[in-house]
C-alpha cells in the first residue's frame, strides 16, 4: 500500500498547543496559529523578529525578567544540544484593557527542543508554550486547604519540635504529604507522619480526614499500633485513603523510650547523642488497606538517651528517580552525623539544604524532628 505524502506544515499549523521554530540565532521563522492567538500578533510581526528584542524598550517590565530565562534557555539548547523544559513563567498583562482576560497573571509552561540538520547540528529550536494558569490556581487552592489542615509550628508541653513543609515546586498539583503533633498525659508526644497516593483537592481531602483521625485514635489508644489498626478501619470507609503510608510514634520522656508502628511508611531516624544513626524499622506493615493478613499491627520499642533526635520524614526528602531507596537513607544518615551537635531548628534547615535538590522538588516534603 502506497504511504500517503505527509504534509508537514499542515500538521505544524494544527498543533493544539503554541509552537514557534527559531534560528540558534534566535529569529522567528516560523510560529503556529495556536502561537499567534496566544501572544496575540499578526504573523508579519513576528516572522523575522529577535525574539531577544521582545520588551526591550521596557528592561523593567515583569515580563522582561521571563523574555530574558526564555532566551538563555533557548541558546543553552542550541549551545548543548539537549531539550530543556523552563520552571513555570509568569506573565503579567500587557493590555487588561484590550484584553479582559489577561487582567489577571498567567502562568505557561515552556519547552525548549533542538531540531538537528542532516549532518547533526542544530539547525532550528522548537519553542512549545502551553497555558497553565488553572492548573496553578487549583494547586494554590489544595495548598491552602492542606495548610490549613496541618497543625502550627509549636512547642509541645516542655518539648520544642521543629517542623518543615515544602510543597513541589516542579508539579502542578500538591502532593498528600502530612504530619501531626498529638500531646498526651505523662510526658508523652504522638508523632505522625503520613503519605497519600494522588495529588490535588482529593489528596489534601483524605489527608485532612487520616490526620484527624489518627490524631483521635492516639488520644484514646494505649500504644501506636492500636492506633494504626482504628486508622485502618476508618480508612476503609474513606475513598482514595487506600495505600496510604504513615508512620506513628509515641515519645515517653518518663520511661526514655520510643514506641512505634508504621504503614509502609519509611522509618523513622534516630540520632543519637554519639553521632550513630538508626532507623527504626521493627515494626513496619504494609500500606492501609494493603495487609492480607487482618492480625495485630506490629509495634516495637527502643530506649533513647537525652542529647537524641527523633526524625520523621516523608519520601521527597531522601527519594530520587533512578536510585536505590538505600542511597537517600544513607545521605540521610550522613547529614545527620555531619550535624548532630545543632539545635533542632538549625538541624531541620541543614538537613533540608543537604538533601533537597537545587533545581527543586518534584514531590512533597514534610520533616518533623523531635529533641529528646
Amino acid at each position: 500500500m502506497k504511504q500517503p505524502e505527509i504534509d508537514y506544515r499542515a500538521v505544524f499549523q494544527a498543533l493544539p498547543g503554541a509552537v514557534a521554530l527559531l534560528t540558534p540565532q534566535l529569529f522567528f521563522v516560523d510560529v503556529n496559529e495556536e502561537w499567534l492567538r496566544v501572544v496575540n500578533r499578526s504573523r508579519e510581526r513576528v516572522i523575522g523578529h529577535y525574539m531577544p528584542d521582545d520588551y526591550a524598550d521596557r528592561p523593567n517590565h515583569p515580563n522582561a525578567t521571563v523574555a530574558r530565562n526564555i532566551g538563555e534557555s533557548l541558546r543553552r539548547v542550541a549551545r548543548t544540544g539537549e531539550p530543556e523544559t523552563m520552571e513555570l513563567q509568569r506573565f503579567d498583562p500587557a493590555d487588561a484593557t484590550a484584553r479582559p482576560r489577561a487582567a489577571e497573571a498567567r502562568f505557561w509552561s515552556m519547552t525548549n527542543v533542538p531540531v538537528p540538520d542532516a549532518d547533526g547540528r542544530v539547525a532550528l529550536l522548537l519553542h512549545r508554550v502551553e497555558e497553565v494558569t488553572e492548573l496553578i490556581q487549583a494547586r494554590a487552592v489544595a495548598l491552602s486547604l492542606q495548610e490549613a489542615m496541618l497543625p502550627a509550628p509549636r512547642a509541645v508541653g516542655r518539648h520544642p519540635v521543629a517542623v518543615r513543609y515544602r510543597p513541589a515546586v516542579r508539579a502542578l498539583e500538591v502532593g498528600g504529604d502530612w504530619y501531626d503533633l498529638v500531646e498526651m498525659p505523662g510526658d508523652r508526644l504522638g508523632v505522625a507522619v503520613g503519605d497519600v497516593v494522588g495529588h490535588g483537592l482529593s489528596a489534601a481531602s483524605v489527608m485532612g480526614q487520616l490526620r484527624s483521625a489518627l490524631s483521635a485514635a492516639s488520644h484514646s489508644c494505649g500504644g501506636p499500633a492500636r492506633a494504626m489498626e482504628i486508622l485502618e478501619l476508618y480508612a476503609r470507609s474513606v475513598v482514595g485513603a487506600e495505600n496510604t503510608t504513615v508512620a506513628n510514634v509515641f515519645i515517653d520522656w518518663s520511661t526514655h523510650r520510643i514506641t512505634y508502628s508504621s504503614a509502609g511508611h519509611l522509618p523513622p531516624a534516630l540520632l543519637r547523642s554519639d553521632g550513630t544513626v538508626e532507623f527504626l524499622d521493627r515494626a513496619t506493615d504494609p500500606p492501609l488497606g494493603a495487609r492480607l493478613d487482618q492480625g495485630p499491627w506490629a509495634q516495637a520499642t527502643v530506649p533513647f538517651t537525652e542529647g537524641s533526635f527523633l526524625v520523621l520524614y516523608t519520601d521527597g526528602l531522601i527519594e530520587r528517580r533512578n536510585e536505590d531507596i538505600d542511597t537517600g537513607l544513607a545521605r540521610l544518615a550522613a547529614s545527620l552525623t555531619r550535624h548532630r551537635g545543632a539545635e533542632v531548628e538549625a538541624l531541620a534547615d541543614a538537613l533540608l539544604a543537604d538533601l533537597l535538590p537545587s533545581a527543586g522538588l518534584s514531590d512533597d516534603t514534610a520533616l518533623v524532628i523531635v529533641p529528646l
